[in-house]
């Protein structure tokens, strides 16, 4: 797993998340977001690998 594309995402779906109103709170939009990138980053290279990209 690549770190920069692990906090890249984090990053970017974290600020994506801070600006969406489904939570009245925006510092737990921003974990959620932050969470969901980290989770998406992990996730991508076995993705890729089980479908051979």
């Amino acid at each position: 797993m690549d770190p920069v594309s692990t906090v890249f995402y984090a990053v970017v779906c974290g600020g994506l998340a801070a600006m969406a109103p489904s939570f009245q709170s925006r510092a737990a939009r921003l974990v959620v977001g932050t969470v969901t990138g980290i989770i998406a980053a992990t996730l991508l290279p076995l993705l890729r690998r089980a479908f051979g990209i």
